[in-house]
């Protein structure tokens, strides 16, 4: 059985959804105010490689742009944000269908891990960057659902 990385289509597969997606938030009135100090030009390809370490792919983003706790402290300490999460999942919802990755089971695991990483991940540290563990690894995600992973502080 293929990878969920592999059967998202690889690098090429979730940088068109990470490029989708992207442009979803952007145009969304609620969620584009967490780009509204700038982002960097590379974020969609970013992203990509984030999701396909996630997904069962190389590890590109821990090996080239930073790890779990440069994620995770890049989205704290902006208080909870409840709105902003479901409207994100919602608008990643849409570039799955935008990118044609729709069929199951494959779209469910795409979209319950989106919504995971979100709603906990993404989410835990509302008060402050600097309460993120430093030693943080990229959760992997498979058919099944959230990987064990002795390495990761970062358990339901």
């Amino acid at each position: 059985m293929p990878t969920v990385y592999e059967a998202a289509g690889g690098a090429e597969g979730l940088t068109r959804l990470a490029a989708a997606w992207h442009e979803r938030v952007l145009a969304d009135e609620v969620v584009s105010h967490a780009f509204s100090r700038g982002y960097r030009p590379d974020h969609t390809e970013r992203l990509a490689a984030y999701w396909a370490e996630a997904l069962g792919g190389p590890p590109a983003y821990s090996s080239g742009y930073g790890s779990e706790t440069t994620v995770v402290r890049m989205h704290s300490g902006n208080g909870p944000h409840d709105e902003m999460d479901r409207r994100a999942i919602a608008c990643f919802d849409q570039a799955l269908i935008d990118c044609g990755l729709t069929e199951e089971p494959l779209r469910r695991v795409l979209h319950d891990y989106f919504a995971w990483a979100t709603t906990t991940t993404m989410s835990r540290y509302h008060d402050s960057a600097a309460d993120v563990p430093a030693d943080l690894t990229i959760p992997r995600w498979s058919w099944d659902g959230r990987q064990d992973d002795p390495g990761s502080s970062l358990g339901e």
